[in-house]
């Protein structure tokens, strides 16, 4: 998924050249995330900065590091710190005026630029259908492990304008959702 968050800030920055990365290499799955992010990266032409935030102190320092190396854009990985600090990270990338995707929906819904991610509709749907299955009387352990199936694209273009930027028809198109 970070592959494709990336591949979508390329389309939308298409002179992207630096993104910084902001998350907790230390949370579940960011190890992973991060590998995907370089491989993507390399791919794409884009030198990736890794801004570790561990507390909220941290997400200030993140983006005027992102803006003293001169990123172009922010890719913002899933993060309790981040998500639960979201108006101070939507703020800050607002005033940097950088482009930024994140991982989750309610980003875009205070105000964030882009989300691509699992539709958590869908997500919830099926953890519908796996409890029922588990009332009667499946065993959890014989469940299969799913991964999601639908993936939704979220733009703001209040946020867009704010920053000064043009979303290309082409990414408006595939969009799930248009916050205008």
């Amino acid at each position: 998924m970070s592959g494709k968050q990336l591949e979508l800030l390329k389309e939308i920055v298409p002179k992207l050249s630096r993104v910084a990365v902001l998350g907790n290499v230390t949370s579940p799955g960011k190890p992973q995330a991060l590998r995907e992010i370089n491989v993507a990266a390399d791919g794409f032409g884009v030198q990736i900065q890794y801004l570790e935030v561990r507390g909220p102190k941290d997400i200030e320092t993140a983006f005027r590091e992102a803006s003293k190396e001169h990123a172009d854009a922010v890719l913002v990985l899933a993060n309790t710190i981040l998500y639960f600090n979201r108006r101070q990270v939507l703020d800050l990338a607002v005033k940097s005026r950088l482009p930024t995707i994140y991982g989750r929906p309610e980003y875009v819904d205070d105000g964030g630029l882009v989300y691509y991610g699992p539709s958590y509709t869908a997500l919830y749907r099926r953890a519908a259908v796996y409890v029922d299955k588990i009332l009667k009387g499946a065993k959890p352990a014989d469940l299969p492990v799913e991964q999601p199936r639908k993936f939704e694209l979220w733009i703001n273009l209040k946020t867009a304008k704010q920053i000064g930027l043009t979303i290309p028809p082409s990414v408006l198109a595939r969009a799930d959702k248009v916050i205008r």
